[in-house]
């Protein structure tokens, strides 16, 4: 019983770590996109905002960011294509903070990571139903990709879930 409980605090130590490893890549790369005013809302606003991890601006337009950072490939070897996304506090947080919401996934490997962003507005089924997750397969049609397999220096192996 102690070792399922260490291994689950561990793992759940790994998941906020790789989260907050996503939000520092997130955070450098809204600024190398051109993106100005970006606060992160748990230390700005409140600790576990409902849907939105940073806001940001662009060309006056002010983005609530929700930063979903994700091992590349699940345990078992083959692609996490599909990053869950909670759809159920976007309009609240949009009235909130007069901005619109938007997401950020960033897949890494052992080696690499990339960026994808793209509206919430944008992700629905084709009868125009809101989707639960960001879908994140190698044909992804949501969002545009802002970084591909870039090389990070990381020691991945604290992060990753596979053996």
């Amino acid at each position: 019983m102690d070792s399922e409980k260490t291994d689950s605090k561990k793992e759940a130590m790994r998941k906020k770590a790789l989260g907050e490893l996503g939000e520092l890549i997130a955070l450098k790369t809204l600024v190398d996109n051109g993106f100005e005013k970006i606060s992160h809302l748990n230390d700005t606003k409140r600790r576990n905002f409902h849907f939105a991890d940073l806001l940001a601006e662009k060309d006056g337009k002010k983005y609530a960011i929700s930063v979903k950072a994700r091992n590349k490939f699940q345990k078992n070897g083959t692609l996490n294509n599909r990053y869950n996304l909670k759809q159920t506090h976007v309009a609240a947080v949009e009235n909130e903070l007069v901005a619109e919401a938007y997401w950020m996934a960033i897949p890494f490997d052992k080696n690499s990571y990339s960026v994808r962003f793209g509206s919430v507005m944008e992700l629905k089924d084709a009868m125009g139903k809101p989707l639960s997750g960001i879908p994140m397969g190698e044909d992804c049609a949501y969002g545009e990709e802002w970084v591909k397999d870039k090389p990070h220096y990381f020691d991945f192996s604290f992060f990753t879930n596979q053996n």
